[in-house]
């Protein structure tokens, strides 16, 4: 038995049988990790000496009888958790060298249910971009052609478990950062609702749009870590106190009565015609499983990236003008007056992107454009709500693709910010909506690459959507197939 390759639930079953105990199950995935991830680069950080300390304590309770379904199960958390006593660098040079003195409540959480952290992961710098090919350190790889992006900002957290680095991760979602991955590498990837999952403890990007979820292997696993994550916080602002329903109940079989509304506005010209195939293939198998189709309207979706990015970098803006080279993080020394040692340690301690996302938000911004930019962006970002708002009204879910076309090449869009920037025009009015939504394996390309299916749902029905997707997995075995690494 392959242990690195079993689900979270597969993995537990076989603990509490007293089959395999977690020492065995993290050595399998430390293995390897160090037999695979000189080819992905999955991993910022990895912590083997802590995680073996704290798989044999997760044994001792389990032989107890006690713990619960993450109790000695190896996850990875994306780098841009704080984890106290662990580097956490959110793919930057400027925090290259932060240890945080606290973790995130996600993070603190994992520690109470006594799983196990094998390391932190590979991202875009703060989260910016669409390919991980943004991480000051390195780039990520898709493990199912290692020419390819493995998608980002969390391709990281999407390669560790399609390559089976680890048994379950944890990504965060701005505007696709783990819909968008997942879909590139075959996996599960879940954004709940806004304010479902605390924020506290995750370094910003953009505030209004920033959301932790789970990347898992199945959509069973999906729901067992959406069961552990998700509640109200008093540490933010943004988290909303509201009833966190058992995902797992959510499980079952049957889609009678259900009702799919399909976006018109996602099936447009420039699709790829292979993910086209795969997503209305995916619809048919969701019909034939009791749903009802149902054509919607989503018109402002065309507006979706010029919002996202002023919005989105607005926000950085003001988040990331923190980063001074005073009080944390890198220093470029040398410098004989405090602008110019901004200047030098901001220039050199952040990369291009982040460099050119913090200039196009403190444009939009300045005086005489705020106006113009960003205020504008935020009326048009109401419309864009009242869209899902509407469509809702008729159907249950929306299916829709996660991703124009499979993964790109490295380096094919590197010189070419707007097309990386359009490569998430799915995904993106969903998170300005605030919405739930996930990614699901549905299919491949001739070349081999995954295809993932957007299943969206309203506000805090994340419910909904586990269960489509749950029984869409029932019925293909897209899921199932591996890299060949």
């Amino acid at each position: 038995m392959d242990l690195c390759r079993l689900t979270i639930h597969e993995a537990h079953d076989l603990l509490v049988k007293g089959e395999i105990t977690s020492v065995e199950l993290t050595s399998a995935v430390f293995d390897r990790i160090e037999e695979v991830e000189d080819r992905v680069g999955a991993y910022i950080t990895l912590i083997r000496e802590r995680a073996m300390a704290d798989a044999a304590n997760a044994d001792k309770i389990i032989r107890r009888g006690q713990g619960g379904p993450l109790t000695g199960i190896p996850l990875a958390i994306k780098d841009v958790l704080c984890a106290e006593g662990i580097p956490t660098t959110c793919g930057s040079k400027i925090l290259k060298n932060f240890i945080p003195p606290f973790s995130s409540p996600i993070v603190d959480t994992f520690g109470e249910a006594n799983a196990v952290i094998v390391g932190k992961t590979n991202m875009d710098e703060f989260a910016m971009g669409s390919s991980t090919e943004h991480s000051a350190f390195k780039p990520t790889r898709n493990p199912w052609d290692l020419m390819r992006i493995p998608g980002g900002s969390s391709g990281g957290s999407a390669a560790a478990v399609a390559a089976d680095e680890c048994i379950a991760a944890i990504g965060t979602d701005t505007g696709g950062s783990i819909r968008q991955p997942a879909s590139h590498c075959g996996v599960v990837g879940i954004k709940p609702t806004y304010g479902r999952v605390s924020r506290f403890g995750l370094v910003a990007f953009a505030s209004s749009l920033d959301q932790i979820g789970p990347v898992t292997k199945d959509v069973t696993d999906g729901a067992i870590l959406m069961n552990a994550m998700c509640g109200y916080d008093p540490n933010d602002s943004t988290s909303v106190p509201r009833e966190v329903p058992d995902y797992t109940e959510a499980l079952q079989t049957g889609l009678k009565g259900l009702v799919v509304g399909i976006p018109e506005e996602y099936f447009v010209e420039g699709l790829n015609e292979e993910v086209a195939q795969a997503v209305d293939s995916a619809i048919e198998v969701i019909e034939g499983l009791g749903a009802t189709r149902q054509p919607v309207s989503l018109p402002h979706t065309e507006y979706a990236v010029a919002v996202y990015y002023l919005i989105a970098s607005a926000e950085a803006s003001s988040n990331l003008a923190r980063y001074d080279g005073v009080r944390y993080g890198f220093r470029e020394s040398g410098a004989d007056e405090l602008i110019q040692m901004y200047r030098d340690t901001r220039s050199k301690g952040f990369g291009s992107e982040v460099q050119r996302r913090i200039i196009i938000g403190t444009y939009a911004l300045s005086a005489g454009y705020y106006d113009a930019y960003y205020k504008k962006a935020s009326q048009v970002r109401t419309l864009i709500m009242q869209d899902f708002t509407q469509a809702f009204e008729t159907c249950d879910v929306l299916l829709a693709p996660v991703a124009p076309a499979p993964a790109f090449e490295l380096g094919e869009k590197l010189e070419d910010p707007l097309a990386m920037y359009l490569s998430d025009i799915f995904t993106l009015p969903p998170s300005l909506a605030g919405i739930a939504g996930m990614s699901v394996p549905c299919g491949f390309s001739e070349e081999g690459l995954p295809i993932g299916l957007q299943i969206l749902g309203k506000h805090f029905d994340e419910e909904k959507l586990i269960r489509v997707a749950y029984n869409f997995e029932q019925a293909t075995d897209f899921h199932t197939k591996k890299p060949n690494l």
